[in-house]
C-alpha cells in the first residue's frame, strides 16, 4: 500500500501528467477507493504547485543575476507575453489562472500555470490561491469522469452473466 501511495505521488509530480493521470491510476490501476486516491493526489498536486513556483522564482533570479544576456532575453520575452495576455489577467486575475490549471487537458496544470503566472508577474499569493482552486477543479473533473465513465462502461459494455435459476 505504501508503494502505491508513493507511486501516486510520483505520478502526480510528473509535469505533463499530474493528477490527471494519478487519479485514474489509483482508481483503475490500483483499485483504491476514490476518496483515498483524491486525498493522496490533491495535496501532492498542491505541494507541487508551491514547490515548483518557489524553484522557478529562485532559478530565474539566479539565471538573471548570472548572465546579462539571459536577463535581457527573459525581460523581452516576458514583456511580449504580458502585452498579449495582460488584458485577460487584469480582467480575470487568479480566477483565470485557476480555470487554466483546472482544465484537465494536455498543457495545463500547476506547472504550466506557475510558468504563466510567473511570466505575467502574478502575485505569489494569488498564484497559490489559483493553484489550490485549479487543483480542486481538476480533481473534481477527473474523478467525476472516472466514476461516471466506469459506471457507463459497467452498464453498457460489460455483459453480466445470467445464471439459470436465479
Amino acid at each position: 500500500m505504501v508503494l502505491r501511495i508513493l507511486a501516486l505521488i510520483g505520478v502526480t509530480f510528473v509535469p505533463a501528467l499530474e493528477l490527471r493521470a494519478s487519479i485514474p491510476l489509483g482508481i483503475f490501476g490500483y483499485g483504491m477507493p476514490w476518496p483515498t486516491v483524491v486525498a493522496i493526489c490533491v495535496p501532492a498536486n498542491i505541494a507541487l504547485a508551491f514547490v515548483f513556483y518557489w524553484l522557478l522564482d529562485t532559478f530565474i533570479k539566479w539565471l538573471r543575476h548570472r548572465w546579462a544576456w539571459f536577463a535581457h532575453l527573459y525581460d523581452r520575452q516576458v514583456a511580449r507575453v504580458q502585452r498579449k495576455i495582460h488584458k485577460n489577467v487584469e480582467r480575470y486575475g487568479e480566477w483565470g489562472v485557476a480555470v487554466f490549471i483546472g482544465i484537465p487537458l494536455p498543457g495545463t496544470g500547476v506547472i504550466s500555470g506557475a510558468i504563466a503566472s510567473y511570466a505575467l508577474g502574478l502575485d505569489r499569493k494569488k498564484y497559490y490561491i489559483a493553484s489550490i482552486l485549479g487543483v480542486l477543479i481538476a480533481a473534481t473533473a477527473v474523478t467525476l469522469v472516472c466514476l461516471l465513465g466506469d459506471a457507463a462502461w459497467q452498464k453498457w459494455f460489460i455483459k453480466k452473466e445470467i445464471v439459470p435459476g436465479s
